[in-house]
């Protein structure tokens, strides 16, 4: 009898211990992706890049936690997947590498409505996403599900609806008076704000890949440029060397500083080095939770800001040919 105690005891304690600790597990399983590693960090800088191995398809990925938070998984294509988190709660993924947007998330409520969401809205045209987006915010005010979906459709998205963006932004705020993560959102708002013509770009610090300081004092050429880009993003690199082309002819007169999105800083500094990139480019490895885009307003990829000698905006989220257009008009 004492034994058999003793034993009940140990359990009870085991059991008791694994559901204090706190750890938060996926499970996944992906067909199409023997092998490879995917990345996964916390949005609002809650935790770092983090990398999840494959084998055979397979993954598993283990972390302590002692609040809900919400993840990002990106794949090798960097598409990028959302997870809600709880301490002590376990999540399976199942895909396809090939059909990624149908892949199913359970474990929690979070996730499935989440999984409900991608699922509904993969074969809508973009008006009706959005319109779909609107409506599952206003319903779900409180939903950690809502506040991933306002930043991925409201802020990090081509000609974003700055109206509406602040609209739900108030929409979340007021339903949740006392969360201070919301003071987020309202930055974002801001940074989207300043792509108004004739306002100026706000100041920011940062260090670029070579440790040194660079900020928006540096950009006091006849046109300044931010440019958002990554090594795999097409669009975004021939921007880049559009710009490198353009800055070899028109000298001081143009002012640059790239922000780059790789999570491999030493891939980002092999590229800069490759094309002979002469100007700042700041990369941290922390992807979109890089503080400089919260300063200022770049939301897509690729984005950029063009700015006077004042720093006031002239234009933003110029595509190559518009690029091209704009700096011929302003430097010629």
């Amino acid at each position: 009898m004492g034994k058999g105690i003793t034993l009940f005891l140990c359990l009870l304690f085991a059991v008791s211990c694994s559901q204090k600790s706190g750890v938060f597990k996926i499970e996944g399983s992906f067909r199409g992706m023997n092998q490879g590693e995917l990345y996964i960090y916390g949005t609002n800088g809650s935790h770092k890049l983090d990398t999840i191995g494959l084998q055979k398809g397979e993954f598993e990925y283990r972390i302590p936690l002692e609040d809900t938070l919400t993840f990002v998984l990106v794949f090798p294509n960097f598409s990028e997947l959302p997870v809600f988190a709880m301490p002590g709660a376990t999540i399976k993924i199942e895909g396809d590498a090939t059909h990624l947007k149908e892949t199913q998330i359970k474990g929690t409520d979070e996730n499935k409505e989440m999984t409900a969401f991608r699922l509904q809205t993969s074969q809508m045209t973009p008006p009706e996403v959005i319109k779909a987006a609107t409506d599952y915010i206003k319903e779900n005010p409180t939903s950690p599900v809502s506040r991933y979906i306002f930043d991925r459709y409201f802020v990090r998205t081509p000609d974003a609806d700055y109206q509406l963006a602040h609209e739900m932004a108030e929409v979340l705020r007021l339903a949740n008076p006392e969360d201070e993560e919301l003071a987020l959102l309202s930055r974002q708002i801001e940074g989207l704000k300043i792509y108004q013509k004739g306002l100026k770009i706000p100041s920011f610090t940062a260090k670029d890949i070579n440790g040194n300081t660079v900020s928006s004092a540096d950009l006091n050429g006849k046109v300044n440029i931010i440019t958002l880009w990554a090594t795999y993003n097409y669009e975004s690199m021939s921007i880049q060397n559009l710009l490198n082309r353009l800055k070899s002819k028109y000298g001081d007169d143009l002012k640059i500083i790239s922000v780059c999105l790789d999570a491999n800083l030493k891939e980002c500094q092999r590229i800069v080095g490759r094309d002979s990139i002469k100007w700042s480019t700041v990369c941290d490895g922390q992807m979109w939770e890089t503080p400089i885009l919260q300063k200022t307003g770049l939301t897509y990829l690729p984005d950029n800001i063009v700015t006077d000698s004042q720093g006031k905006i002239i234009a933003h989220s110029l595509n190559y040919q518009k690029m091209t257009d704009k700096l011929k008009e302003l430097l010629e």
